[in-house]
């Protein structure tokens, strides 16, 4: 781990005491997730599993998960995309002709320009938006960067706490965002006075398992009787109980969306929240995209 957040890390240690304190047993929600009977489809390269649990038997809420898992060997991989003006996800996946896609990094809704480093095929797009009170360090959900190889396979990296480090990386492909859930294995702890980490939302993440599978996941969220979301302690479980190593929040809220070409209304497979209904034609507009392609 880069020994210029080890202070950084420490404090977040001490943040994340109270939400340990109260020691809760999260078995039956594992066991629960584990063992559901998720819908499963073997596609191009890649499985996409969703399951709808409606018995509040996952944090004693309900929730609607979508999953692509990518497996290594696969001729099936990601690549970053991105616009001047905000795009549905289910736009940039047609323009790319990908199999599947999900939303990025965070964004500026009004300007729509990235608040995180962005760098796509050697071109540098966005930088990471400085805190309020210090021009140097950067913002609390600045501290996940994801570089694809050539071979379109994430590798996950703490920065350096100066904002502009991602500069330095030779890679043609470069998304910061975060926070980091889940590094080499270990849980990265998350700040408790934020109601960005311990409030429930939709989330959208990205993982990394041991044996090089990848994992893209969306969770709904801000639909009470159908799914609540996830609070980012929450989510980083959910990455564990699927095997990750390592693991990244991305945006989320109203941005969070998974499109799987073929599927659902406009290739959108989970509940986008915009619209205020538990539907598939919330979308909301977007400045970056994963996509999936072969």
């Amino acid at each position: 781990m880069n020994k210029a957040l080890l202070p950084l890390i420490l404090l977040l240690s001490a943040f994340s005491v109270a939400a340990q304190s109260t020691h809760r047993n999260y078995e039956a929600d594992s066991i629960a997730f584990v063992n559901a009977l998720w819908e499963t489809d073997s596609l191009d390269g890649f499985i996409y599993r969703h399951y709808h649990f409606q018995q509040q038997e996952v944090f004693n809420s309900n929730q609607y998960f979508c999953i692509i898992e990518i497996p290594r060997g696969s001729k099936s991989h990601l690549e970053f995309v991105s616009d001047s003006l905000l795009t549905r996800v289910s736009d940039f996946a047609d323009r790319g002709k990908a199999l599947a896609a999900i939303n990025g990094s965070f964004f500026n809704m009004s300007t729509g320009v990235p608040v995180c480093y962005l760098k796509i095929k050697g071109q540098q797009l966005g930088e990471n938006e400085p805190s309020k009170n210090d021009s140097i360090h950067r913002k609390y959900y600045q501290n996940a960067t994801i570089r694809l190889l050539p071979s379109g396979r994430p590798r996950f990296n703490i920065p350096d706490s100066n904002r502009m480090s991602e500069c330095q990386m030779p890679d043609s492909n470069v998304m910061t965002t975060g926070p980091m859930l889940l590094y080499r294995g270990e849980t990265v702890p998350q700040r408790t006075d934020l109601r960005f980490v311990y409030k429930r939302h939709n989330r959208t993440a990205i993982g990394l398992k041991q044996d090089g599978t990848i994992v893209l996941l969306v969770a709904d969220g801000r639909h009470r009787k159908q799914s609540e979301g996830l609070s980012l302690p929450e989510l980083t479980r959910i990455m564990r109980w699927l095997g990750c190593r390592d693991a990244a929040n991305l945006d989320g809220g109203g941005s969070t969306c998974m499109y799987i070409k073929g599927f659902g209304d406009d290739g959108v497979v989970n509940h986008p929240s915009d619209n205020g209904r538990f539907d598939t034609r919330g979308q909301r507009r977007v400045a970056n995209a994963i996509l999936v392609v072969k």
